[in-house]
């Protein structure tokens, strides 16, 4: 009998987005082929600590994960030649072997590089977007620079810091009109994002941008409605439905993306077949321009005229079973296990010769 592979998950995170990683991780968990795959979940709390977690999935789902009698303390070994989890038991350390490794993290330390540097580093094969897409997709300005390079329409921004003044600020904002956007240029799931309707409320939006990170983005408004794409693969790629996200006002933030209180996600979205094809295409380029790999969704924004205009790239979108990313597969015949199933195959052929193993 073939032993299955040992898959580390990694969730948590000492990220504003820990919450949100605990129930990806938790359906990741429970829908992998369980006969081909071995789950070592690695739970990283809030302050960055990490474990090696023994319990119930369901507690991952409860966040009641982290707790003596279910984590014990571990780190990942550096160790090219011996893929192992070290477990760090009081007087003595013991390790598990590791196949690959899949960071179910969003936003900053799990979805910008830092923890792909790590299992690269390690050899060991990765499941996702390596160490330079990350990066680059958790960037919103490098990001645009970059599609706009490949020939993809990008809204009309500047990039702002610390030391620049409000006046600076205001002038920019003024050139560009309300509404507008203030938005941290790293961070994930709408985090320290602002829709600035007037003047009055710029000051309030830029401070709260820059809780998050130490340097802004004022975007202009685009006209027209979000849609999204999910892109599978490498060298051959797989686009998912593109879907449509209908907002009632304001903008896609923190509390619609997880509770559609007034907005709805339409897969497949409502928009001819030709235009969703160029949506398609699109993305496609876009993905290929910021190097990414495994799996990301590219958000678009789509005006009343028609233009494709680039948002930004997920690298690691939200892996619920009700999740955008899960949806626009399904939507094309490809089920929740059968996606998880050809990210792990994909990454069991292709990831060991990605991150230079022998």
């Amino acid at each position: 009998m073939i032993k299955p592979y040992r898959l580390a998950v990694f969730f948590g995170g000492c990220s504003s987005e820990y919450s949100v990683s605990l129930q990806s991780a938790y359906a990741v968990l429970r829908n992998i082929n369980k006969a081909r795959f071995q789950a070592i979940p690695i739970g990283i709390s809030k302050s960055g600590e990490w474990f090696f977690f023994r319990g119930n999935t369901e507690k991952i789902r409860q966040d009641r994960w982290l707790n003596q009698a279910d984590c014990t303390p571990c780190v990942l070994s550096p160790s090219r030649e011996n893929h192992r989890l070290l477990l760090l038991r009081e007087g003595k350390t013991e390790s598990i072997p590791v196949d690959l490794a899949f960071p179910v993290l969003h936003g900053k330390n799990g979805e910008d590089g830092t923890v792909q540097g790590l299992i690269e580093l390690a050899g060991i094969p990765l499941v996702g977007c390596g160490v330079l897409a990350s990066a680059l997709c958790m960037d919103k300005d490098r990001a645009h620079i970059l599609a706009a390079a490949a020939g993809a329409d990008i809204p009309h921004s500047s990039v702002f810091f610390r030391t620049d003044s409000i006046e600076k600020i205001r002038m920019f904002a003024d050139r560009i009109g309300f509404p507008l956007f203030v938005k941290p240029v790293r961070s994930g799931s709408s985090y320290g994002i602002t829709r600035v309707t007037s003047p009055d409320q710029l000051p309030k939006a830029v401070a709260l941008a820059f809780r998050h990170d130490g340097r802004i983005l004022l975007e202009e408004n685009i006209e027209g409605f979000e849609v999204g794409c999910a892109v599978l693969g490498d060298e051959q790629l797989t686009t998912g439905q593109v879907d449509e996200i209908e907002l009632a006002g304001g903008f896609f933030d923190f509390t619609e993306k997880y509770t559609l209180q007034t907005s709805a996600i339409h897969v497949p979205a409502r928009i001819p077949p030709e235009k969703a094809e160029e949506i398609k295409q699109t993305a496609k380029k876009i993905y290929r321009a910021l190097g990414c790999s495994g799996f990301a969704r590219v958000d678009l924004f789509v005006t009343p005229q028609g233009r494709i205009v680039f948002n930004e790239v997920n690298t690691i979108p939200g892996f619920t079973e009700h999740s955008r990313y899960p949806g626009m597969m399904k939507a094309a015949g490809i089920s929740f296990g059968e996606l998880l199933s050809r990210m792990l195959e994909h990454t069991l052929k292709t990831g060991t010769e990605r991150n230079g193993s022998v």
